[in-house]
């Protein structure tokens, strides 16, 4: 009976991921939306299933992307499938919130990497640098259309921009990173909920202002902070790559962390919810305030300043 029960559920979820995948492929502007809940019926099955069945469930949605769709749907298929089973598989097991987020983050993490690395090795496709190679030509076709018209281009600035797309280059396995944990963040965000609705329990999310991150990702962060002014290496080695993407998801922990204790400091003194997620808001579009943020998590992370806060009530 519960065979039976598996296979019609499975076939039901395979329906929904025909359709979703259809959406997603063929309406260009919903199919952006709509791309998010791809990994809604794998995450569905897997909670109510064990990871042989998953597996199973993953072989047969492979099967109905070819169907629906061309080769080029595997790799989508196969990125929210294994992120839906992982997540899936957490709630199964009950596990906390960000566990799931974390796993379920890596596996697609993994995914990102491997088929970049399988495009640029077997059919020579680089998105990468096809992509900084579109952002030159449009710096220099800039650069003529106000040489056309009689202005001369500020160097400077032409400069600053140049600089900015070599480091889009550097910066790819950290862009991979945060592009993989945003769009995890985004399909739990809108699938959680509706798997909440069918009635499989989801373990919440602590708030954020509880955020507090390990004390070693500082000395983590100091050290990279040192070893790129102390060790001259060549730019775009090994070496230079390693150490400003590590510096750079150093950075955003502590304006995460940065982050949290706003939110933190704002509910100790009973202020609006408001000014926090306003304050969040500017530091999004105020690079200024983003260094502000940071150095406020650095305080905060080494020198305990909700501890403090607390002991001096």
């Amino acid at each position: 009976m519960r065979s039976t029960n598996r296979l019609t559920e499975g076939a039901l979820f395979l329906a929904i991921f025909a359709v979703l995948l259809l959406v997603t492929l063929y309406v260009p502007v919903l199919g952006l939306v709509i791309n998010l809940f791809l990994a809604l019926p794998f995450m569905m099955f897997s909670a109510k299933n064990d990871r042989k069945s998953s597996g199973i469930f993953l072989v047969g949605a492979v099967f109905i992307s070819l169907i629906v769709g061309t080769l080029l749907s595997i790799p989508l298929t196969l990125a929210y499938g294994l992120t839906g089973i992982v997540i899936g598989d957490f709630i199964r097991e009950k596990k906390n919130r960000v566990a799931s987020f974390i796993a379920g983050s890596l596996a697609f993490l993994v995914n990102l990497v491997v088929q970049y690395a399988i495009a640029v090795a077997f059919f020579k496709i680089d998105f990468i640098k096809e992509s900084i190679q579109v952002f030159k030509e449009s710096i220099e076709m800039s650069v003529k259309m106000l040489g056309a018209v009689g202005q001369s281009p500020n160097e400077q600035l032409i400069e600053q921009f140049e600089a900015g797309v070599e480091m889009i280059g550097y910066l790819t396995p950290s862009l991979f990173v945060m592009a993989s944990f945003l769009i995890v963040f985004l399909i739990q965000l809108v699938s959680f909920p509706i798997i909440k609705r069918f009635g499989i329990p989801v373990v919440g999310w602590r708030p954020f202002r509880e955020l507090q991150l390990p004390k070693s990702l500082l000395w983590y962060y100091l050290f990279s902070l040192l070893a790129s002014v102390i060790f001259k290496v060549d730019e775009g080695s090994y070496w230079f790559l390693a150490i400003i993407n590590i510096a750079f998801v150093l950075q955003l922990f502590m304006i995460l962390q940065g982050l949290s204790f706003i939110y933190y400091f704002s509910y100790q003194k009973g202020l609006a919810k408001a000014i926090p997620v306003i304050i969040t808001v500017l530091v999004l579009f105020i690079p200024f305030l983003l260094y502000i943020v940071r150095i406020l998590g650095i305080i905060d992370l080494g020198f305990d300043l909700r501890k403090r806060m607390e002991l001096k009530k």
